[in-house]
């Protein structure tokens, strides 16, 4: 969908900035799955153009939601486990010190959390051990072995050590691809922020950002604003 320089000129900075990120490219309409209709603009060469100004709208009320969320201590995971933007959660998660998700899911992180937080315990404590020099007591093969269960520990559970409780909002790149850590939220009232593509029922959580979640330049923009509320929230406690 191309935009004119005088259809530019008509439009708020922000939604130039959107539509520059592609953030309204959804799927073919036979994929749209009825509820997302609401947030359908129109649709060109049998693909569904989202409509932006609900993005600008959607996408304020979750600011708004984090930034009060951030302002009481809240405590915000971000997901994404989808290779071409899992580095972008990673970024603006620790941009605003949230604990972040960028592997696989692991069943059971909110529903059996006793369990996910003796994982993390046990991996902070061979961290601590390697640090201090404590694993030199061990012969070369088992110091070659723990460092290589701490590298592999680090890569699935870095990002979650310090979530020491369970969070107060769950943020998804994905409502699509991040599924199975949305039915974990919807299941303790977790509240959770995510993009809804035209391709899922947004009806299921409370804050659905329609926007495109396949276009990294998409879900990087939807990203930085959700974390620039996180930190003016901390900012202002």
């Amino acid at each position: 969908m191309e935009i004119t320089d005088d259809i530019k000129s008509m439009l708020s900075s922000e939604v130039q900035e959107m539509l520059e990120a592609g953030i309204h490219f959804g799927h073919r309409k036979s994929h749209r799955h009825p509820k997302m209709e609401p947030y359908i603009f129109t649709v060109r060469g049998n693909v569904e153009i989202i409509d932006v100004t609900k993005t600008v709208e959607y996408l304020a009320r979750a600011c708004d939601f984090l930034e009060e969320k951030a302002k009481n201590n809240g405590m915000i995971l971000f997901v994404a486990t989808r290779p071409h933007v899992k580095d972008i959660i990673q970024e603006y998660a620790t941009a605003c010190d949230m604990p972040f998700v960028k592997e696989r899911w692991f069943g059971g992180t909110f529903t059996n959390f006793k369990v996910m937080s003796k994982r993390l315990e046990n991996f902070k404590e061979l961290e601590r051990q390697l640090q201090s020099g404590e694993l030199g007591k061990y012969t070369k093969q088992e110091q070659v072995r723990f460092k290589r269960q701490i590298t592999k520990l680090n890569l699935s559970l870095g990002g979650l050590k310090a979530m020491t409780r369970k969070p107060d909002a769950l943020i998804l790149a994905s409502l699509k691809h991040d599924d199975i850590a949305a039915v974990e939220a919807l299941k303790l009232k977790i509240p959770i922020i995510a993009i809804t593509d035209t391709n899922v029922d947004p009806s299921k959580i409370q804050f659905p950002i329609p926007a495109n979640d396949d276009a990294v330049s998409s879900v990087r923009y939807i990203m930085s604003k959700l974390s620039a509320a996180i930190e003016r929230g901390k900012k202002n406690k």
